[in-house]
């Protein structure tokens, strides 16, 4: 395992951050690591790239032991923080240099930098001053900075916060590409992105662990009691006739041609929608079933868990 956290508690006074917290992330994992705010996910993070302690349990990156070994750790992982601090008076690759350099990369500083410049697409920009770059270049000089050692674990806090849709793809690609051969755990609040580019997720509300599985498996375990289905017909048609001849729940009307049918999650009633607009000469122009989406499932998973 790249990284292993067993029974993880962090307390700040009175205010537990982190409630005995456990989850393995195998090598060349990419995994979403999910909350709202508050929910002690950068506290998480902090541990593991041994920036503060935890107050109980363990928690081990390559076998290595984050607080015991906690300056080896720092030569293995990539840490992208949220607020992305750099030196806005230091040109890009000045900056890459000296960040080479505290990572120990000796004679081969001048050739990492210049392979890391062109990985992350930096080119255009190296000779410019950090404070000169719009917010993306900005991430792109941190994501740099991540990975000039090359280390195995990259550990990304809200690494597309603040760009936009243009760039989010840009950083995205990037992430994806170095996170083939490296394990990854990122937190985001883009849904998009996380289907996008995890293996993975697990996700936290209130310092416990709510869901931790595949994106697909998370959204099949948070399932309807009842099933949507939205119909467009070529025409008009009688919301009260076709309700009665599909012994459907209910059905509203979403535009002219187009209406949600509801069923209850165990009765399927798209065969009695076809033979209701067979028997009514009507085209069916389109027959959607309704799934919930990560951003619905992150919602109930973060309101409705009860905490014991």
């Amino acid at each position: 395992m790249s990284i292993e956290v067993n029974k993880i508690t962090k307390t700040f006074g009175k205010q537990k951050a982190l409630d005995n917290i456990s989850f393995h992330i195998k090598t060349g994992e990419i995994v979403g690591f999910l909350g709202p705010n508050g929910a002690g996910k950068t506290t998480m993070m902090k541990i593991l790239t041994g920036i503060i302690p935890q107050t109980t349990g363990t928690a081990l990156i390559n076998n290595f032991n984050v607080v015991e070994d906690s300056m080896t750790i720092r030569k293995n992982i990539g840490y992208l923080p949220e607020n992305n601090p750099q030196y806005d008076d230091m040109y890009v690759r000045e900056y890459l240099t000296f960040v080479g350099g505290m990572y120990g990369l000796g004679k081969n500083s001048k050739e990492k930098v210049n392979e890391i410049i062109q990985q992350t697409g930096l080119d255009l920009e190296k000779h410019k001053k950090i404070g000169q770059l719009s917010k993306g270049y900005k991430q792109r000089v941190g994501l740099a900075q991540a990975l000039i050692h090359n280390p195995d674990v990259l550990i990304l806090d809200e690494p597309t916060s603040g760009l936009d849709p243009n760039q989010i793809i840009e950083i995205r690609n990037l992430i994806s590409s170095a996170g083939k051969n490296k394990t990854v755990m990122l937190s985001t609040h883009i849904m998009q992105e996380v289907e996008a580019i995890c293996d993975r997720i697990i996700i936290i509300h209130k310092g416990k662990i709510v869901a931790d599985d595949t994106t697909q498996n998370i959204k099949n375990k948070i399932t309807d009691k009842q099933q949507r289905i939205i119909v467009e017909f070529d025409k008009k048609v009688d919301t009260t006739e076709v309700r009665k001849a599909t012994k459907a729940e209910s059905v509203t009307t979403i535009s002219e041609n187009k209406i949600e049918f509801t069923a209850h999650e165990n009765t399927d009633i798209r065969n009695a929608i076809m033979q209701y607009a067979t028997s009514k000469n009507l085209t069916i122009l389109s027959l959607v079933k309704h799934q919930k989406t990560l951003e619905e499932v992150f919602q109930e998973l973060t309101t409705n868990i009860k905490q014991p």
